[in-house]
């Protein structure tokens, strides 16, 4: 979850803006029940968490707004008004394939402080704030970037194009102009996000009209448009691939803006594909609830006054409570609305990117009305639940496993390409997937066998008495998709390839395989971490499901082990599909 760090002179100075007092023993009452985790305070702020489906409360300014409505202390528009800038837009055609959403806003007089620590505060503030969204909605600027520019050094109108990676400007914090290649591979910023940039030829750039660049969006602003403390007038550019995330993230940076005085003003947005619009738009979004879908998920009828208040405090507004005149004759979802019942309009922020659904809406009714305050009573609902296929097999395989005198474990889906495949010699099966940012050296790639994990865990526990026999059923990934993979491994004096073999017969005739039908099939030298000779791959139907034996002593030492060890590694959905299912 997003951690954030409220500082109380920061709150102080925003509720004073709104004829507002700050109390933070009351804030870390409410706090938790706005949607956030606090974590600790003093005498400067309060920590706190919020949780992933509130990127609205990720700045100083929008959550004072949302607590502001949740203490009742004022009532907050679900909308703010938008003006028209007169500032234009256009995007290139060849941004399609580039970064193909493009959206600009304008927010003058915005009040930054008075005194110089105020102004840099404030200026933290945004960058902080700037950040949670890239990270949050904009899932580290691959859904949507921002770019925030003092719009006193800009010359409108606004053009976003492609140039070469030779196109050189002077980014943000350096004095010298650097091509855009060199950004890449140098600049501290371009070289943490140049895999956005990926085999691109060309790269997209935000021009004024005097030809200077403002941005190079994702990766990093012109330095000539800085925000410093003397700005008050500011252009906001979003781009991006996700529309929503997009629009999210220009309301949410215009209404924290807006929230210290700001007037939001529009751009005219020519987009790659032809079409003119303007952006940001500040009107509510409106959701059609019924009451049958609140009673039926609440378990409560509501009157419209207890909407209204709940709504109310989460930021919302119930527009009008009616019959349904345009549903259809019979509901067969939750959420239809048929004619004739009672259906209420509820406007709700467009910034609310995690509304996505009447659902969405009745929860945020819940939270307003008070959990507490709901009726101590059992779901009116009963659903029955049907087991999925895959379900029963992983069963059956853990119960076969069990009785074979392992103990399970899990272990990360996380590994590395040394214990998966040059240690344990297994070459990659299709595609490996990697880790853009790995923590530490031995958590690069998601896993193909669970093998490897297996012996990391007998290494982490060769202190304590043998026998050591455990199990996995996990969960793999080859070529971007999950499967499913069982493991064994037997630390233990009399762990030979007969015993190995004989846990593969139990587990297979657990499952319902004829073993009449099984192929032993030796393995060659080197292949996988057997010992020559005492390895096989097992076969049905000509499909190898797995491989079993005796694991080669030059293995377990590069896992730091020195003992005699008999293991497994199985294709548990090859299982399911090969074997008829025994029990139907």
């Amino acid at each position: 979850m997003p951690t954030i760090t409220l500082q109380h002179s920061l709150l102080r100075s925003i509720q004073a803006r709104h004829d507002d007092e700050y109390d933070p023993d009351d804030w870390l009452s409410r706090l938790s029940q706005i949607g956030c985790v606090v974590e600790g305070s003093d005498e400067n702020g309060i920590e706190i968490e919020v949780f992933p489906d509130r990127p609205d409360l990720l700045s100083h300014e929008t959550m004072a707004r949302a607590a502001r409505s949740f203490l009742g202390s004022a009532l907050q528009p679900p909308f703010f008004d938008v003006k028209d800038s007169g500032i234009e837009m256009s995007v290139d055609t060849s941004l399609k394939t580039v970064r193909p959403v493009i959206l600009g806003a304008v927010v003058r007089g915005v009040d930054t402080g008075e005194t110089a620590a105020e102004k840099d505060e404030f200026i933290q503030s945004l960058m902080d704030h700037q950040e949670k969204l890239h990270l949050s909605l904009g899932r580290r600027r691959r859904f949507s970037s921002i770019g925030v520019h003092d719009l006193a050094t800009l010359a409108p109108p606004f053009r976003v194009i492609t140039v070469p990676g030779d196109h050189a400007f002077v980014p943000l914090a350096m004095s010298q102009e650097m091509s855009i290649d060199e950004i890449l591979t140098e600049h501290p910023k371009g070289t943490e996000y140049a895999h956005l940039m990926a085999d691109l030829d060309v790269y997209p750039v935000i021009l004024d009209s005097n030809d200077d660049i403002l941005s190079f969006p994702p990766i990093i602003n012109g330095d000539h448009t800085t925000v410093t403390a003397s700005t008050t007038d500011f252009f906001i550019d979003v781009t991006g691939w996700n529309e929503r995330s997009c629009e999210a993230c220009l309301l949410l940076v215009c209404l924290s803006l807006a929230e210290r005085g700001g007037s939001v003003e529009s751009v005219q947005v020519t987009g790659c594909d032809g079409k003119v619009r303007l952006t940001p738009v500040g009107e509510a979004r409106e959701h059609r609830i019924s009451d049958r879908l609140i009673e039926r998920i609440l378990g409560l009828s509501l009157e419209s006054e207890q909407i209204a208040k709940a709504i109310n405090r989460m930021g919302g507004q119930l527009l009008a409570s009616r019959a349904v005149t345009d549903g259809v004759e019979r509901g067969e979802r939750w959420a239809d609305l048929v004619v004739g019942e009672r259906e209420h309009v509820i406007a709700m922020p467009r910034w609310r990117s995690d509304i996505m659904h009447p659902v969405d809406v009745i929860e945020d009714i819940a939270i307003g009305y008070g959990y507490d305050n709901m009726p101590r009573i059992l779901s009116k609902v009963h659903m029955d639940a049907i087991p999925l296929k895959s379900s029963d097999l992983h069963r059956r395989a853990r119960q076969s496993l069990r009785s074979l005198n392992l103990q399970e474990t899990q272990s990360l889906t996380l590994s590395c390409e040394r214990d998966q495949f040059g240690s344990v010699r297994w070459n990659p099966k299709g595609g490996v997937t990697k880790m853009t940012n790995p923590i530490t050296k031995d958590h690069t790639i998601l896993r193909q066998h669970i093998l490897p994990s297996l012996l990391q865990l007998l290494s982490a526990n060769r202190h304590h008495e043998l026998p050591q026999r455990v199990y996995e059923l996990g969960t793999v990934v080859i070529d971007a998709r999950n499967k499913s993979r069982a493991a064994w491994a037997c630390a233990e004096v009399d762990a030979g390839f007969a015993a190995a073999k004989g846990l593969v017969q139990a587990l297979l005739r657990d499952l319902g395989a004829d073993l009449s039908e099984v192929v032993w099939e030796a393995l060659p030298a080197g292949e996988g971490p057997w010992i020559f000779g005492r390895g096989a791959r097992v076969l049905l139907d000509g499909v190898e499901i797995g491989q079993f034996g005796e694991v080669d002593p030059a293995v377990s030492s590069e896992f730091g082990l020195r003992v005699p060890i008999q293991a497994g590694d199985f294709d548990i959905d090859a299982l399911g599909q090969i074997i008829p299912d025994p029990v139907l």
